[in-house]
């Protein structure tokens, strides 16, 4: 095991207070960070006071015909959230999205629905990490400095943007691979990713995802973002995956001018979707 695997293994400790015993087994997608020991995954929490909140929430929600959510593990303590960690129960299904965005945006607008009288909490607003950031400038509340041709992007998805007058609520701002499939069972919603935003705002990351990293095209972007608030909304989800790209990465190298193409070129869709109404 390398020095950086061995950084994202939870210690012996955590183990213990969640009641675990055997092989740690690192799960694939995500930021790699997510292991799983026996029926029990364990996720590095970020932010401990978001993650207790989200945590939460999520063991707070009925049942549902639609979606599922994997249920969380408290450990010994009562605690949702152990030096640094927290846990979930397992639950097998395969992630889309490639033919399943119908599907996707289906699951995710039924868990929206489920959270809509969810009220915001005080803590989401200590959030400080890229994917934080990058929204707030999606959203006009904030500004970061990016390399210049990256800049040259944004700018053109800036030029464009518009008033959107949507009801914001507590929503998923990460669903496109983190929606589980399995026979016969509802799909699992996973890795919760909360934002304080229109509904429509999830769905037009999920289309924003398609367009830039799985060659969807525009029958995702008339299912998940329709008319010109759906536009409005597919713009400000692809400045929010611009701006993480540039914090994450520095906008420099080599696969990250092949990555920037692919936003030149879905700006320019946004764009055009904004300029012709999104007929």
């Amino acid at each position: 095991m390398s020095e950086d695997d061995a950084a994202a293994v939870p210690p012996a400790t955590v183990l213990v207070e969640f009641g675990l015993d055997g092989p740690v087994q690192r799960l694939p997608g995500g930021e790699g960070t997510c292991v799983r020991v026996g029926d029990v995954v364990l996720k590095p929490a970020g932010d401990d006071a978001v993650a207790v909140w989200t945590t939460g929430v999520l063991a707070s929600l009925a049942g549902s015909h639609d979606f599922r959510v994997p249920d969380p593990i408290r450990a010994t303590s009562g605690a949702f959230v152990v030096d640094g960690w927290a846990a979930t129960r397992y639950v097998p299904g395969e992630p889309g999205p490639d033919g399943r965005w119908a599907e996707i945006l289906a699951a995710g607008r039924s868990f929206h629905q489920a959270l809509r009288d969810v009220e915001r909490p005080p803590v989401l607003g200590r959030r400080v990490d890229p994917w934080a950031r990058a929204d707030q400038v999606a959203w006009g509340e904030a500004d970061v400095g990016v390399p210049a041709h990256v800049a040259t992007v944004l700018q053109r998805l800036r030029d464009v943007v518009g008033p959107v007058r949507a009801r914001p609520q507590l929503v998923h701002g990460d669903l496109t691979g983190n929606v589980l499939f399995a026979p016969g069972q509802p799909p699992v919603i996973i890795d919760f990713s909360p934002y304080w935003r229109p509904v429509g705002y999830a769905d037009a990351i999920v289309a924003a995802d398609g367009l830039l990293y799985h060659d969807a095209g525009d029958e995702l972007v008339a299912l998940a973002v329709p008319g010109p608030v759906g536009a409005q909304l597919l713009v400000r989800a692809v400045i929010f995956r611009l701006v993480t790209f540039a914090l994450l990465t520095g906008g420099e190298g080599e696969s990250a001018a092949g990555e920037l193409a692919r936003f030149e070129r879905v700006a320019e869709i946004a764009a055009e979707r904004v300029a012709h109404g999104s007929r």
